[in-house]
């Protein structure tokens, strides 16, 4: 490997790493290099206006997870807010978003990434950001998902004015082949080379931010100014002599993916059945996530989920054949998320997830940026809207993950799909580690994903007779509901085909 490997969400992405690791960047230089021109590749994923975390795994360190997913801002009770739902078709089915100047939450992808950079990067900021500025100028020209997305997200991405210009510049909708340019971004970036992050957080880009959804918003200088990156220690399991690291509290994600396992993992009374014990064991997750996340001030709740006693009870219920009832849906959401995974020639790591909602529909003309609609995002705020007591993280499912084994890391990974990437990260990590498949095979197979007691199922699953109290909800192709693992080793690097992503080694 004379470079590195890398797999993300779209060529352009995965491009830029590599000009920039040929240029002498290590993984995390190329990783942040990576998620700045998926801002324009993907632009309807992530973005300046979102959030993120970003593992870390230096050479010869413990690993880092660097927070910066997005913050509630001070509570405004009596605000008349721009708040709304608003419907996007996706075809055979609808689903409600709710978006405006009250949905957006502080957003942490700027501070983030530059903080990445400063602490473990080693090429100038400039050499990093290059490809971004130049995708920026230049344009990109859409693939078949990124060209799809903006189809079903017309109704949010041209709201505001602004958004008519960067996405329907003639009077048409951008489409498949066309090509996309935002050059106002690249002025963005050229800005942060100049000022650093106070630029977006405390000068002339906090007030545009400020201007822009300020009015019928929660956003206030304070609060963008008050915004601190976390760094925070991983999660840390061991399962089938491997040892994972993943989002911590007050990330939900990374718990709920470690809780998966280790029931896997310590169950003594599994069923003949892989199938039937993987099902049984997300019941009985979700049901203990319900259970335990009762207080939305207190961020940090989910990692009572993996405090012994806790977990000793359902392990017993797990162990029992017990499976509890569960209805109740996961709040929808369409998951507008992508992930970046690297391994560089020296043997660092980095891997980065992060998304932007499907946007609050304001774009900012002079950013080139549209902000979060974070606060309404329902699965973020399962007991309802405004509801928070104080500024603090919102919980998210995204969880960048690192497989260690004896001679140093193993598989690198994370994914899209919101509720639905825990499944699939877990699904990728058991079909390499218990069902011995090779990577590319782990990540394309079938995947399964439990949503009350509707079991939903990828062609190729081989189903069971004894699933009496599962309703069946099959799919005629693999797809991105499933989530969009990409997946890096130190000689593979394989992305999901069911969001169009990209794998490069070299």
């Amino acid at each position: 490997m004379k470079y590195g490997a890398i797999a993300g969400g779209e060529k352009s992405t995965v491009q830029a790493a590599f000009n920039i690791m040929e240029n002498g960047g290590n993984a995390f230089d190329a990783a942040v290099g990576a998620v700045f021109t998926s801002m324009v590749s993907e632009y309807c994923l992530t973005g300046p206006g979102g959030g993120g975390a970003f593992l870390a795994s230096p050479v010869n360190a413990e690993p880092i997870l660097f927070d910066f997913f997005v913050d509630t801002p001070h509570p405004q009770p009596e605000k008349e807010l721009d708040f709304f739902s608003i419907i996007v078709d996706f075809g055979p089915s609808q689903q409600q978003f709710h978006i405006g100047q009250g949905s957006v939450a502080i957003p942490g992808n700027i501070a983030g990434l530059l903080k990445v950079h400063q602490r473990l990067g080693q090429i100038p900021l400039k050499a990093v950001l290059e490809p971004a500025v130049n995708a920026a100028r230049d344009g990109i020209i859409l693939n078949s998902s990124q060209g799809y997305l903006i189809k079903i997200l017309e109704p949010i991405l041209t709201y505001s004015n602004g958004g008519k210009v960067i996405f329907s510049p003639n009077g048409k909708l951008l489409k498949k082949d066309d090509r996309f340019k935002n050059t106002r971004f690249a002025d963005l970036l050229e800005c942060l080379l100049a000022e650093g992050h106070m630029y977006f957080y405390e000068k002339d880009g906090a007030e545009l931010i400020l201007n822009t959804v300020g009015e019928k918003g929660l956003l206030t200088k304070e609060g963008l100014a008050l915004y601190r990156v976390a760094e925070r220690v991983p999660l840390k399991s061991d399962f089938r002599g491997k040892t994972i690291y993943t989002n911590p509290a007050p990330s939900a994600g990374g718990t709920l993916i470690t809780f998966i396992l280790q029931l896997l993992e310590r169950s003594k009374t599994g069923t003949k059945s892989e199938l039937i014990d993987l099902i049984r064991a997300m019941q009985i997750t979700s049901a203990a996530r319900k259970e335990i996340s009762i207080d939305m001030n207190n961020e940090f709740q989910i990692s009572q989920l993996l405090e012994p006693r806790t977990f000793s009870h359902y392990l017993r219920l797990f162990d029992s054949g017990s499976t509890p009832s569960q209805n109740e849906k996961d709040p929808a959401s369409r998951g507008a998320t992508t992930h970046v995974s690297i391994i560089d020639k020296h043997g660092n790591a980095a891997s980065v997830t992060t998304t932007n909602g499907e946007g609050c529909g304001y774009i900012i003309p002079e950013l080139g940026m549209m902000l979060n609609n974070m606060l309404g995002e329902e699965d973020l705020n399962p007991m309802g809207f405004h509801q928070w007591a104080h500024q603090r993280r919102l919980p998210t499912m995204i969880s960048p993950t690192i497989v260690m084994g004896e001679k140093g890391v193993e598989l690198v990974l994370g994914s899209g799909g919101s509720n639905r990437l825990r499944s699939a990260i877990s699904q990728v990590i058991l079909n390499l580690f218990t069902k011995k498949m090779d990577l590319e095979a782990a990540v394309h197979t079938s995947r399964i994903h439990l949503e009350g007691n509707v079991l939903h199922y990828e062609p190729g699953t081989i189903l069971e007779p004894s699933m009496d109290d599962i309703r069946l909800h099959p799919w005629d192709e693999n797809n991105l509901f499933f989530g969009g693992v990409n997946a890096v080793s130190p000689s593979e690097a394989i992305s999901d085909p069911r969001r169009g992503g990209t794998g490069m080694i070299r």
